[in-house]
């Protein structure tokens, strides 16, 4: 593997286009090499950077078999390639966008099947009456038996889902099913419902670090120079500065010392404080007689330091 860092993002759907949006939010430019169907690009002024198109599962299989060092990808794709994720993957931001959650949904003729609890004494009951297990159809092999096995369930066998499996009960191929939804409307229409305890995994999109590819000094430090960008443009969104009249500094500092950024560094005349505080501090201001007050909203807040990238050397020296 050469010393660049390599990126995994999406080729494709929904996801691709908001991890394009949320990139291009932060100030990186992706160009794809070969056009919008090239399968391999640079981010402008990152060069070190290889990225590379796939889709999410591959991204994720990628990012566990050590073939990249990050990727753009759902945790449930990850959870699902990775046996023991903490050993194989470091997620590094959660990206909030990509939400959905991956549920076990039975038929709402089911009327007496509300939990788990009720599943496990219906697969008992199916397996007197017929001999065969309870089935259940899904893409999640691994993380529907590691749940199935928390309820203590084990009278069920899985039916690998190659195509939409929301129609499996009905095709008469399954009596339950395990997948992901967002709204819940698509299980509906299928005439499905979600298990009042059948919540697996809340899913959205996260970057995420593979501990098992080959990492140098220089992808490293590669790494980290994305990371600060990408996690300055996060904090430059959840923060506004404030700045005041030189003549009341102190009067203003002792007002809105409760609010300010942890952190900060020392500025003139002014504040960083958390979006969700603004009007809090600037009322506390005014309280003191301090005005007038400016607010703006800073495109990026730049921090000495990485605790991401920081912990990602760690991991990766500690394993090599």
């Amino acid at each position: 593997m050469s010393s660049s860092l390599i990126l995994a993002l999406p080729s494709k759907g929904r996801l691709k286009d908001q991890v394009e949006a949320w990139l291009a939010d932060c100030g990186l430019t992706i160009q794809a090499a070969g056009g919008a169907r090239g399968y391999a690009g640079t981010i402008e002024g990152l060069d070190a950077i290889q990225v590379r198109f796939a889709s999410a599962a591959d991204i994720a299989t990628g990012i566990v078999a050590g073939e990249l060092h990050l990727g753009v990808t759902g945790e449930d794709l990850l959870r699902e390639a990775a046996p023991i994720p903490d050993q194989a993957v470091m997620p590094l931001m959660a990206l909030g966008f990509g939400r959905a959650d991956l549920v076990v949904a039975a038929p709402k003729s089911w009327i007496d099947v509300e939990t788990m609890a009720d599943v496990d004494e219906v697969a008992h009951q199916y397996l007197s009456r017929t001999g065969r297990r309870l089935r259940v159809a899904t893409k999640y092999l691994s993380q529907t038996r590691a749940f199935f096995a928390a309820h203590h369930i084990s009278d069920y066998r899985i039916v690998e889902s190659g195509g939409a499996t929301e129609g499996a009960p009905a095709a008469g191929a399954a009596e339950l099913i395990v997948d992901i939804t967002t709204s819940g409307a698509t299980l509906a229409a299928n005439g499905l419902k979600v298990l009042g305890d059948g919540l697996i995994l809340h899913s959205q999109a996260i970057l995420a670090a593979s501990l098992g590819a080959v990492w140098g000094a220089a992808s490293l430090e590669e790494c980290r120079r994305l990371l600060s960008i990408l996690e300055a443009r996060a904090r430059g969104r959840r923060i506004a500065a404030l700045v005041w009249p030189a003549a009341q500094d102190e009067t203003a500092r002792a007002a809105v010392s409760p609010f300010a950024h942890p952190g900060q560094a020392e500025r003139a005349n002014g504040a960083l404080v958390a979006q969700a505080d603004l009007f809090f501090a600037t009322g506390a201001l005014a309280a003191a007689g301090v005005g007038p007050v400016s607010v703006t909203n800073p495109a990026y807040v730049f921090e000495a330091a990485s605790e991401a990238a920081d912990q990602l050397a760690k991991a990766v020296t500690a394993g090599a």
